[in-house]
């Protein structure tokens, strides 16, 4: 492992970069250097669909900090993925990225999952919180059943009809990301009605789990019938990050044998609330994108 910079030594020389697909393996190993998992597919996702954000450790042992933005036009940007490497952690560099980062992205409001631990700098830098997410994770046991409503897997037909309903739900256009979801996830379902699409579902792999997300659903029971369906597909643990106000989704999926395992602050700056329907808005594609 390199030596890294004097405490004497400024971070504040070190040039900000653009991260690009080719820095896949290098976020990765940012991520496992602060105990997360490597998350390579995720990764790859985000530098793909958004824009990262990086400074490089000049001893030549990858990067110092890294993140990543995802624009939905001029009305909302999503950052995640945050990270400082912890030889350099506790010395400002974290907070360097993010004043870049809110340069960078001006005027356009935005929004952020931050952990506990990191709550406190976001609401230095101008963040307020407005919910809380809560990431359950388990086997799903089907223990109690989920509404007999019919779902099926998405075709390439429905995905004019997904895209307005993200739409009219997520509050912004996400077309860039969202035509990437079939590729990127194992699973994409709908749930229909008399011909219209009433909800729509995805799980995706990470490391050994399949994360379920995004999960837009006209009500609870079409949600629930969303996840049991996808939970048939899959002999992983699943994982999802769920707005805590749908209290009777937690409630099921807790009793189908998924534990809670962290709270993440949604935390919004220049807006008082994110746009769209929470009613309708279960879990994110990933926390890390909104």
């Amino acid at each position: 492992m390199a030596t890294p910079l004097p405490s004497s030594v400024s971070l504040d020389a070190l040039p900000v970069r653009r991260l690009t697909l080719d820095d896949l393996t290098r976020c990765a190993d940012l991520s496992e250097d602060r105990g997360w998992p490597r998350e390579e597919h995720k990764w790859g996702l985000l530098l793909a669909a958004g824009t990262g954000y990086g400074i490089d450790d000049p001893e030549g042992a990858g990067l110092v900090t890294a993140c990543v933005v995802t624009s939905y036009g001029p009305g909302l940007a999503a950052i995640g993925m945050v990270l400082v490497a912890e030889r350099y952690a506790r010395r400002g560099v974290g907070r360097r990225l993010m004043r870049h980062v809110l340069e960078e992205t001006g005027d356009t409001p935005l929004t952020l999952h931050a952990t506990p631990n990191g709550q406190p700098l976001y609401e230095q830098l101008g963040f307020a919180l407005t919910g809380r997410a809560e990431m359950v994770r388990g086997h799903f046991t089907r223990a109690v059943a989920a509404p007999a409503l019919a779902t099926r897997p998405a075709t390439a037909e429905d995905l004019p009809a997904i895209l307005r309903l993200d739409a009219e739900v997520f509050g912004t256009d996400r077309t860039h990301m969202l035509t990437r979801l079939p590729a990127f996830a194992d699973q994409l379902r709908v749930a229909e009605e008399n011909g219209a699409i009433t909800g729509y579902a995805a799980a995706w792999p990470n490391m050994e789990t399949h994360v379920i997300g995004p999960l837009i659903a006209r009500d609870t029971a079409t949600a629930q019938a969303l996840v049991a369906a996808l939970a048939e597909g899959t002999d992983r643990p699943l994982r999802t990050d769920v707005d805590t106000r749908h209290e009777e989704l937690l409630s099921w999926l807790k009793a189908n044998g998924l534990g809670s395992v962290a709270f993440n602050a949604v935390m919004t700056r220049g807006l008082p609330a994110l746009p769209g329907d929470w009613s309708r808005r279960f879990a994110p594609l990933t926390v890390a994108a909104g």
